[in-house]
Order: C-alpha cells, then sequence, then structure tokens
C-alpha cells in the first residue's frame, strides 16, 4: 500500500499580477478563500488528511479558515509571509504567525513558486522539512534535473520533493491534472507509488474556482478544466486511488516513518 500525500498552496491570489493584471486585496482572497472551502469539503466528503501550506498574510486576514482547517484534522505548514516578495528573516516570521494563529506546531516549509532560496536559514528558523522542489524542467520557472527526485536529507533539513515520474521526470503536480487525460495521470502517478512508494502532489484553491472572468487576465492553460470541473477531476483521482488501496495522508505524519533513516 503506498502513501499520498495532497497538499494546497494556499495565498492571497496574485497570480494575475504575473500577467499584467491586478485586482483588489479582498477579490484575492475571496478566491483563496472560495477554493479553500471546495478543497476542504472535497476531503471531508472521503474522510481523508492533507497539508495545507499558508502564507501568513492569508492566515493574518482569514483565521476562520486555518481553524477550520485545524478542526478538520489537517497539518498547517509556511507558504511564506507574503506569496510575491521574499526576505530570509520571513522564515521565521511566518512560522512565529502562523503558530500563533493556528495553535499548533509549523514543522512544514515549501516556499512561493518554488524559487530557490538560502536553505541554511530555514533549518535556523527550525522547521524540519522543505517542500520547496519540484525535481523536473519548467520552462521559464526552473530546471531540476540534476536534484534528487525523491527524499533526501541537505543543510539539516530533511527534503520533500514534489513527485514526478520515474525515468523521464514527468511532473506530477496541478498543472498535469489540469491538461492530462485522467486515464494518463492515473497510470503515472500508480508508477510513482510503485517505485517510490508514495505520492508528493500540490494544487492550489484557485483552481477549484471559475478561473474564466477576463478581469484575471488568466491564460487559457490555467483556466482549463478549473473550478467545478477541477472539483470533479480531483474527486475521481481520489476515487481511483483509494480502490487501489492507497493511503492519503498529511505530509508530517507520513515523513515520522523516516525516523530512523533520518535525524530530524
Amino acid at each position: 500500500m503506498g502513501k499520498i500525500l495532497l497538499s494546497f498552496d494556499i495565498e492571497e491570489f496574485d497570480m494575475p499580477y504575473e500577467y499584467g493584471k491586478q485586482i483588489p486585496f479582498e477579490q484575492q482572497l475571496a478566491i483563496s478563500v472560495l477554493g479553500t472551502q471546495r478543497i476542504l469539503a472535497l476531503l471531508q466528503k472521503h474522510n481523508i488528511k492533507a497539508t495545507f501550506y499558508c502564507t501568513a498574510n492569508f492566515a493574518i486576514h482569514q483565521p476562520e479558515i486555518i481553524q477550520q482547517i485545524i478542526t478538520d484534522g489537517h497539518e498547517l505548514a509556511s507558504h511564506g509571509y507574503y506569496h510575491s516578495s521574499f526576505k530570509p528573516e520571513h522564515l521565521l516570521q511566518s512560522k512565529l504567525k502562523l503558530e500563533e494563529i493556528s495553535g499548533q506546531a509549523i514543522t512544514g516549509y515549501r516556499m512561493a513558486r518554488m524559487a530557490p532560496f538560502d536553505e541554511t536559514e530555514l533549518h535556523k528558523a527550525g522547521y524540519i522539512y522543505n517542500s520547496s522542489l519540484n525535481p523536473t524542467y519548467l520552462p521559464g520557472r526552473y530546471n531540476n534535473f540534476d536534484k534528487p527526485r525523491t527524499i533526501f536529507t541537505q543543510n539539516g533539513v530533511l527534503h520533500l520533493p514534489a513527485s514526478v515520474s520515474p525515468w523521464f521526470r514527468f511532473p506530477l503536480f496541478w498543472l498535469t491534472f489540469h491538461h492530462i487525460p485522467q486515464v494518463f495521470i492515473h497510470f503515472l502517478c500508480l508508477w510513482a507509488i510503485k517505485k517510490d512508494g508514495y505520492l508528493n502532489t500540490y494544487f492550489h484553491p484557485w483552481e477549484f474556482t471559475d478561473l474564466a472572468n477576463p478581469e484575471l487576465g488568466m491564460p487559457k492553460y490555467v483556466i482549463k478544466n478549473s473550478g467545478e470541473k477541477f472539483v470533479a477531476i480531483i474527486d475521481a483521482f481520489i476515487v481511483k486511488m483509494k480502490a487501489k488501496n492507497h493511503a492519503f495522508m498529511r505530509s508530517d505524519e507520513f515523513l515520522h516513518s523516516y525516523k530512523l533513516k533520518f535525524d530530524y
């Protein structure tokens, strides 16, 4: 039986900025809140737990959503302080703020847009694990073919890369689920689970909302199969993986099984 680690990056929805559009901060929050509520309902429907990487900025403005995540038994991890800006001091600041709001220990981190940063500062800030690496090639974003494909330790921190397929490292993340036929993505995910024993994949709340609004300026490759269509896609994925007897769990719970192999 393999382990499936669903994770969701909760942030102020600033993606329109990448395409020359600006939307009010209140609208950014509203889109992320709606998507998060749909995610939580889906997870509750299937009685499974997941990890939510959240910016401190979002948590400060939407503490009730954070409390719902905690009440439902999910893990809360850090996604930085702001989604569109980063300073090394944000690592500790976001951790402390999220712990203050949630009342929970924050042990995991994921950098916004999985951008590179000084990982030695992560260890100093007290994080146990880092899930900021997608070990594949994405034009204009990153080229990580030279990085480990599965769990490794570096700079005193346990690294949990996003899953990619064995051999040719096809990315098994949010964009893939929007564009690849379900039968093929299910095959690739099952292949990764068979090879690695687990699958670590991630999504965003805004994918679960209707992004076709012209004022958002989203390109077609982003809005394809968004909203209720994406809810159905992830619902079908969960059903398929459960039928194969794979278990869904939080990232922190999964990493506890590595205590004998990694000192953290």
